[in-house]
């Protein structure tokens, strides 16, 4: 697409670059965009490159191939190792004094969620996110260090926690994770394609006895115990091997309250006040403390409650995500992607979110894709609104190429993963990764080379 010959007024940023702004992206350049994307990492993908299980190779190598075609759609340049922020390379205002008449923040959840209780400080406390980022190789992550024991409790019954013990089990030869649930088996998280993964060691009988303990409210709730028995009985059935002498097991309707110590500062177990089921006015399930209390024996904790936005972007939000217009002016499928600013009681203009920066930890890749283009069409309205204005492509790479920092470009991109390729080819493995920046860069030639 010739930039030349583009709507004036139709030149929009993309901030983020996993899998919502990506697709956000090829939506706009689509419909007559001329569209930037900027994204804090070298790589695109965000968390289908940096948050889903290592070993799912297939899995990433075909987003890879769909996220390259994307990039190659006219229209859309690609710069990645840029923070846009408070405190990053540029702010949302110096975008908008480059030109940008429309900006589509697709950062995901960038943040973590704490339960705020005593002991989380503790060495040994971690939250899931960022071992995620770890075992991915995501730098800075990549070189962080975490003391991880032998008895690991993993608060939350998500997907994320059976990645988490599926690492803790097969990588850190834990010996046993706990996944504690303030909630009854009802409020699990997670799918059984991802249970097959470790129900090999799964202590059946455990879990079989909790499901027992907490029939009774269930059926007063009308919920119905035999799923989740027929949810392992169904991953049983195709059960990947497993190492003996390591168990995993669920504890449900036990709510954290503190984490203990050693003499050392040293995480060496959890208190939990066991919780009671009950309909909440508006017909939801909510767990009410009891007052009793059970202490677990654990030398490790990591958190697996869901993510929140980073405020460092200098957008209002509430909650765990971004504030939206609740009276919504261009609304796509009943929703609102507008940022609203509650101070001043009126839409951020030009500001519009998507994906997980819309609605944290929501839905894989189907779902982010679909709302990044939902995101894009709503931008799209907007942008229609608004007065020709001559578009200032030039002067945007002008002031990228004037950044004290080198940019990725998409052409960057292709240079790094024809490393990477002979890297993986050399050590005879099916996918590599480097995990530090520095040498991301220089084997795209944009630094000198290390000293060695």
């Amino acid at each position: 697409m010739d930039p030349n010959i583009l709507t004036p007024q139709l030149m929009a940023a993309v901030i983020g670059a996993g899998p919502a702004g990506l697709f956000a992206a090829r939506e706009l350049a689509n419909n007559g965009a001329y569209v930037f994307i900027f994204n804090r990492d070298i790589k695109p993908g965000g968390l289908a490159e940096y948050g889903i299980y290592p070993r799912k190779t297939k899995m990433k190598e075909g987003l890879r191939a769909q996220f390259r075609q994307l990039l190659a759609t006219p229209g859309i340049e690609y710069y990645g190792n840029l923070v846009i922020g408070q405190n990053g390379d540029l702010t949302l205002d110096d975008l908008r004094g480059l030109g940008f008449r429309g900006m589509l923040v697709a950062v995901g959840a960038q943040g973590t969620k704490w339960l705020g209780i005593p002991g989380e400080h503790l060495d040994g406390v971690y939250h899931a996110k960022d071992l995620v980022y770890h075992y991915n190789q995501l730098p800075p992550y990549a070189d962080m260090e975490f003391h991880i024991g032998k008895r690991v409790a993993v608060v939350g019954v998500g997907n994320v926690m059976l990645d988490i013990a599926h690492w803790l089990l097969e990588e850190q030869k834990v010996d046993e994770v706990i996944a504690v649930a303030r909630r009854g088996p009802a409020e699990i998280k997670f799918d059984k394609k991802e249970l097959e993964s470790i129900v090999g060691y799964l202590d059946v009988p455990a879990v079989q006895m909790e499901i027992q303990r907490v029939t009774p409210q269930m059926l007063n709730l009308g919920q119905d115990p035999n799923n989740l028995r027929q949810l392992i009985a169904d991953a049983l059935d195709k059960a990947a091997p497993v190492n003996a002498g390591r168990g995993f097991r669920m504890q449900f309707l036990a709510s954290p309250v503190r984490i203990l110590s050693d003499s050392s500062g040293h995480v060496n177990g959890m208190e939990v006040e066991q919780t009671m089921l009950v309909r909440t006015a508006n017909g939801e399930t909510a767990a009410h403390g009891m007052g009793l209390y059970q202490t677990l024996d654990i030398d490790t904790v990591i958190f697996a409650i869901g993510d929140q936005v980073d405020s460092s972007l200098g957008l209002p939000t509430t909650g765990a995500e971004f504030t939206k217009n609740p009276q919504p002016r261009f609304p796509v499928e009943g929703s609102s992607y507008e940022v609203f600013d509650p101070a001043a009681g009126k839409p951020i203009e030009d500001i519009f979110v998507a994906g997980w920066a819309r609605k944290a930890s929501t839905g894989l890749v189907g779902l982010a894709r679909k709302d990044g283009s939902n995101g894009a069409k709503a931008l799209l309205q907007y942008l229609a609104t608004l007065p020709p204005q001559p578009a200032n492509i030039e002067g945007v790479r002008a002031r990228l190429r004037a950044l004290p920092k080198p940019l990725v470009t998409n052409a960057d991109l292709v240079r790094l993963e024809q490393a990477e390729r002979e890297r993986a080819a050399a050590l005879g493995v099916p996918d590599f990764k480097f995990d530090h920046n520095l040498e991301m860069l220089e084997v795209m030639g944009l630094i000198q080379p290390l000293v060695k």
